[in-house]
């Protein structure tokens, strides 16, 4: 059964409009510490589709870049969130699934999109329509490679690396991908992938991170570009439609 929006909502007002969870600063460290990588993917005068607008990091970071875009959200609360901090970029309340947009796009950013959808092969696919000619999509998703889920395994916390844990549950995703998996998904839909990263090498679940110093978790991220992508927490992928 499809997601929807009352349920989007729901973990809208309980995760991403919530400022006093624990593990937030962690997870925000990690998404700044993307935008590097992301931002140097774009070039100047693009038109971007940001896909959801979960914690606002993104938003934020195109909008201080004067980086022209537009957001798809399906969460009302989020939706009000967008217009009444930044009122002049359009966004669209409506699910993925259903979405047709009125213009194409040069760049799709699509991060900690696919782990949370019923069939992303399916959205995939309807996201080629979404973008210009020459134009490409930008994924993060977790990974189920990671240290920290290998480490749970080889001490029986889980059964399997793709296990879902309490904090995935939490947050609404539905699957955990690595690197394979991911390009399984993307060559399926008709993309060829033409760079893929990782970043932050995540070592405990959250809630034994939660008193990392900054600087530590700074490291965790910085060091990410000497360690194989397949060994962090979250990976990313450049993709173009093939």
């Amino acid at each position: 059964m499809s997601v929807t929006r009352e349920e989007l909502d729901k973990t809208a007002q309980e995760y991403h409009l919530q400022d006093v969870l624990e593990d937030k600063h962690i997870e925000g460290a990690c998404q700044e510490y993307s935008f590097t990588w992301v931002f140097d993917r774009l070039k100047p005068h693009q038109h971007v589709l940001e896909m959801g607008y979960g914690d606002g990091l993104f938003s934020a970071a195109l909008h201080n870049r004067n980086i022209s875009f537009s957001i798809v959200e399906g969460a009302l609360s989020l939706v009000q969130e967008v217009q009444k901090r930044y009122p002049e970029v359009k966004i669209y309340h409506e699910l993925f699934e259903a979405f047709t947009p009125a213009e194409q796009y040069d760049v799709i950013l699509a991060t900690h999109v696919l782990e949370h959808v019923d069939e992303p092969v399916a959205l995939l696919k309807s996201m080629k329509a979404w973008l210009k000619p020459g134009g490409k999509i930008i994924v993060i998703v977790p990974n189920k490679d990671s240290i920290h889920r290998r480490l749970a395994v080889k001490m029986g916390l889980q059964p399997r690396l793709d296990t879902l844990g309490q904090r995935d549950l939490l947050v609404g995703h539905q699957r955990v991908y690595g690197l394979d998996t991911l390009r399984q998904d993307l060559e399926e839909a008709g993309y060829c992938v033409n760079h893929q990263t990782g970043f932050f090498l995540k070592v405990l679940p959250n809630s034994m991170m939660k008193g990392y110093s900054p600087e530590l978790i700074k490291a965790l991220n910085e060091i990410s570009e000497d360690l194989a992508p397949d060994l962090l927490a979250n990976i990313g992928v450049e993709a173009s439609i093939a």
